[in-house]
């Protein structure tokens, strides 16, 4: 299976990847996890300055297959969330990590990022779970 994940993100368990900028982390989901789900049809996302605890749902992903809650990795404060997904939900299966993204969260503890994935893990991950 051939799998896109970029080598300058940060990854999640959950399917998620973490970019990070200072204290702003934007958060998505991976190639993965969208061809897993299929044609995405609606997404749900938090508001703006909402406080989100570490594994915490955050929203979720409607496609034609089901419904997947999205987890945050992280604590930290929602600081802009991807609007454009409520008229273009499928950009997340065409974009993933790029135009695709979720949310915008500012760290309330950036000693987290420490427990996050990095490609090499991530991708050994789903190799194993998937058992290719």
């Amino acid at each position: 299976m051939a799998m896109n994940v970029p080598e300058d993100l940060q990854y999640t368990k959950e399917h998620e990847w973490i970019s990070v900028d200072g204290k702003i982390v934007t958060i998505g989901i991976t190639d993965f996890a969208q061809q897993e789900l299929g044609d995405v049809v609606y997404v749900e996302l938090p508001e703006v300055d909402q406080n989100l605890e570490k594994e915490e749902s955050f929203g979720s992903v409607e496609s034609v297959k089901a419904v997947s809650e999205i987890f945050t990795p992280l604590d930290g404060t929602v600081t802009e969330i991807n609007e454009d997904l409520a008229d273009a939900p499928e950009t997340i299966n065409e974009d993933p990590y790029g135009a695709g993204w979720m949310i915008k969260l500012e760290l309330s503890d950036t000693e987290q990022l420490d427990e996050l994935m990095s490609a090499e893990d991530y991708i050994a991950y789903v190799e194993e779970e998937s058992g290719s």
